[in-house]
């Protein structure tokens, strides 16, 4: 297990490197414009450009920048923001409670609530609650989470005025983000659940159980939705990436200043090194969830070992 764990990591690293290169690259090659001109105003004088591009080593080549990059990286330094001048680390400390906060409500409340409705349509299948729920669960998975998010605001908060239109780290704050980022998922992994738990339902073991006597809850949790986690749990680590995806257009509705409104800014800016600190966090979360995910494995079905 541990030889496997360390060889993730190895492999983990080149995976953030190379990704982090792609947008190092794209976004000095291929996103026009210019960020010194950016900086300066478009009335500013050629040699006050000029100064900006030398000051933010922008008038070296593009391989020179990313080795430089990458030696800071080695020292922790992710630079500064060229439109505030403060740390990128230290905006990224400002702005990751909020992400952090509604990525994790939001994988809880997709996680209960879609693997309750799976169980609940896989046991009662082809019954009328199962038609039913399966008519919402492709309709939440339809719905454009802009859409969603405009929606719960406009009968929540200024329709009944019962929850605050801006959400924020608080209790009632986080109702309305979580439920707009979370249902789409929820719905989607109930109908993976659905799926797993209709093949495992009809196994050979599970009439076994039943056959002994085993009582049916027992028999639903235990023997059938135990086995039904491995493909639950792989679709589980991709959902982080989708929440934490979904989480900038969520936060720009609700007005919640976190990763998201923080990356969407900093691409309105072309501010290169809070777009590389933002892209950095997400790819480092996204990869220690999915090794997380393949770790459980052996701990939820015991065939699977690592060797």
């Amino acid at each position: 297990m541990l030889t496997y764990i360390l060889r993730r990591l190895f492999i983990s690293i080149f995976l953030v490197l190379a990704l982090i290169a792609v947008v190092f690259f794209m976004l000095r090659t291929v996103v026009p414009g210019d960020p010194a001109l950016v900086l300066a105003g478009e009335n500013a004088p050629p040699e006050v450009i000029e100064q900006i591009r030398h000051n933010q080593g922008l008038d070296k080549p593009v391989i020179v920048q990313f080795l430089y990059f990458l030696r800071n990286l080695s020292h922790g330094d992710l630079g500064r923001s060229s439109m505030t001048r403060e740390l990128v680390t230290q905006r990224l400390v400002e702005a990751m409670p909020i992400t952090l906060t509604l990525t994790g409500l939001c994988f809880v409340y997709t996680m209960l609530l879609g693997i309750l409705i799976g169980v609940i349509t896989a046991y009662w299948h082809d019954t009328w609650l199962d038609n039913l729920i399966r008519v919402l669960t492709v309709t939440g998975a339809s719905m454009p989470t802009f859409w969603f998010g405009l929606m719960l605001i406009l009968i929540f908060a200024v329709g009944f005025g019962i929850l605050p239109v801006q959400g924020g780290l608080s209790v009632r704050g986080m109702i309305l983000p979580t439920i707009c980022l979370g249902t789409g998922s929820a719905a989607y992994l109930a109908r993976l659940v659905r799926a797993a738990m209709l093949e495992v339902l009809n196994s050979d073991y599970v009439r076994t159980a039943r056959a002994k006597g085993v009582r049916e809850l027992g028999v639903v949790l235990k023997h059938a939705l135990r086995n039904a986690l491995i493909p639950i749990l792989t679709v589980a680590g991709f959902q982080i990436g989708g929440l934490l995806g979904g989480a900038v257009i969520t936060e720009s509705i609700f007005g919640l200043p976190g990763m998201g409104t923080l990356s969407i800014n900093a691409i309105h800016n072309r501010d290169y090194s809070l777009i590389q600190g933002t892209v950095l966090f997400i790819v480092v979360i996204y990869l220690f969830v999915n090794l997380l995910v393949d770790i459980s494995y052996a701990y939820v079905d015991p065939r699977i070992r690592y060797n």
